[in-house]
Parts: structure tokens; C-alpha cells; sequence
């Protein structure tokens, strides 16, 4: 259990557990269903971004790199904002996923040019990821083991690394890149989850949806680009 008089540790966030009140398991698991939501937002833009050259070359430009930090900064700022009105919130948080997605439209454009089965490695290893914390997450009720979200996580992270090879034949080193990636992901996903239930806005859902979307985002972006850097001899522009 966290020392709620000073600030935990990043070995406290990995390593403890948080008991949970009914309101609390609550609001956990609706804040995973909103992450959910958000990441399926940012699947949307991600396609659109994929398959258009003319944002993949706004995007790469100046004006489309402003325009992409201010929507990036502002949107979960208004989601915040209006954490309290699930009228106003979600619309804010889906509209984040997709406008992350649609930011993404260089990386993945190239990605698609020049290797698209890097594009699904990434996501699968990503998708494993989620589902094995969110699957932890759904399935607790009166407190949160970071060592067993790990341990969950971890062990979902092989299972996709072994599909994901099956599927695509990344080889043995695909499969070790791959873990890795998982595990990174699944180090910060339980990190993010220890925060949101330690943080004073944890009776709404909104900020903490925010906080686990933009772990998990970052870990794809990563993915895709180790990936790209080992398998695709492309690299970002």
C-alpha cells in the first residue's frame, strides 16, 4: 500500500498494490473502457493518416508540426477541463485519439511505403499489451497488484511476440525485439495505472484515460520505429 503522507516511488508505483473502495474499482475500470474508446479514435485517424499523402506531407511541414503540438497540448486540456461533464469530456478524449492519429500520418505513411508489416507488428504488439493489463484491470475488484499487472501484462507480451512471429516471420530476433517492445509497454501501462489511482483526480475518469492513452501511444510510435530501424531500412524524415 502507498504512503499517502509522501509521494511514491517509481519502485513503490511497480511494486505495491493499492486497495481499491467500490468507487475506486469503479472508476478504474470505466477509466480503462474511455482509454479503450481513445485508442480506437486513434486507430480511425491512424488509417486516414496512412493512406493520405496530403496529410502525410502537411504534417511533415512546419505548419502541420505547429498545428499538430497546439491540437495535442489543447484537446486533453479541455478534456480536463470539463472532466466532470461526460457530455464534454468524451468527445474531448476521442477527439485527442484521433487527432494522435492523424498526427502520426508522416511516420506511417513512410511505414506503409516502405514496410506495412512493420505497421501491424507494432499495433499487435501494442494490442497485446493492452488487453493483458486492461484484462487485469476488468478482473479485480478490491485492490491492484503492480506486480501482478506486470506479471499479466508480461506474460501476454509473449504470447502476442510468438503470434506476431507466426503470422508475419519475424525470426527469433523479431521475437526478442518484440518482447522487449511488450515489456516496455507493459512497464509503462502498469506505471501509468499506479499513478492514475494515486492521483487527486482519480474520482473522474477523463484525466486518467488521458494519462494510460498517451503511455500506450508512445509505446507504438517506439515499436514502429525500432521495427522500421531493424526490419524496414526506413527511417522517419
Amino acid at each position: 500500500m502507498y504512503n499517502t503522507n509522501a509521494p511514491a516511488s517509481v519502485w513503490d508505483k511497480l511494486s505495491g498494490s493499492t486497495p481499491l473502495s467500490v468507487r475506486g474499482a469503479a472508476v478504474i475500470k470505466q477509466t480503462y473502457f474511455l482509454f479503450g474508446l481513445s485508442v480506437c479514435a486513434a486507430l480511425a485517424g491512424g488509417f486516414i493518416g496512412a493512406t493520405s499523402a496530403t496529410l502525410a506531407r502537411f504534417f511533415s511541414g512546419w505548419l502541420g508540426w505547429i498545428a499538430a503540438m497546439l491540437l495535442l497540448n489543447l484537446v486533453p486540456r479541455i478534456a480536463m477541463s470539463v472532466r466532470y461533464n461526460p457530455q464534454l469530456g468524451v468527445p474531448a478524449l476521442l477527439f485527442d485519439g484521433f487527432v494522435s492519429g492523424i498526427a502520426l500520418s508522416p511516420l506511417l505513411w513512410v511505414a506503409r511505403t516502405l514496410a506495412p508489416n512493420m505497421i501491424l507488428a507494432a499495433l499487435g504488439i501494442t494490442a497485446f499489451v493492452f488487453i493483458g493489463i486492461t484484462f487485469y484491470v476488468m478482473t479485480t475488484s478490491r485492490q491492484f497488484s503492480a506486480p501482478r499487472g506486470l506479471m499479466t501484462g508480461l506474460f501476454f507480451s509473449i504470447i502476442g511476440a510468438v503470434i506476431l512471429n507466426s503470422f508475419l516471420q519475424i525470426g527469433f530476433l523479431g521475437i526478442l525485439i518484440s518482447f522487449g517492445i511488450g515489456m516496455m509497454g507493459v512497464f509503462t501501462l502498469v506505471y501509468s495505472t499506479s499513478n492514475v489511482l494515486g492521483s487527486p483526480d482519480a474520482d473522474s475518469p477523463i484525466p486518467g484515460a488521458l494519462m494510460l492513452f498517451a503511455g500506450v501511444f508512445n509505446v507504438f510510435v517506439a515499436a514502429l520505429n525500432i521495427l522500421l530501424r531493424v526490419f524496414g531500412g526506413g527511417r522517419r524524415d
